[in-house]
């Protein structure tokens, strides 16, 4: 049986997963393709970055109720320390590895 607050979930997570495809992880890729080149995060970035982290969050009881999302989360989160590592080694704070 389909539990009934999973099938109310259905909305909510196809708009969120729409927003990755389209806004986030390609925002997020061109972060990481700048830092990669050597850049520095400017604000902007700072803040996006900041809101993906708050938007995690707010998310979690969802990821908790749907673990079929944890590969794409735990991926999303992988990228997102690989953005902040790579960013703070390049404003000469530590290595990247």
């Amino acid at each position: 049986m389909v539990n009934p607050s999973h099938e109310a979930d259905t909305g909510v997570v196809v708009a969120l997963l729409e927003r990755m495809r389209t806004q986030r992880l390609p925002r997020l890729l061109d972060i990481k393709a700048r830092v990669d080149a050597g850049a520095t995060l400017d604000q902007g970035d700072i803040d996006f970055l900041g809101q993906v982290f708050h938007d995690a969050n707010d998310v979690k009881p969802l990821l908790d109720r749907h673990p079929e999302l944890n590969e794409i989360a735990g991926r999303l989160a992988h990228l997102y320390r690989e953005i902040t590592q790579r960013a703070l080694a390049n404003e000469g704070g530590t290595d990247a590895t």
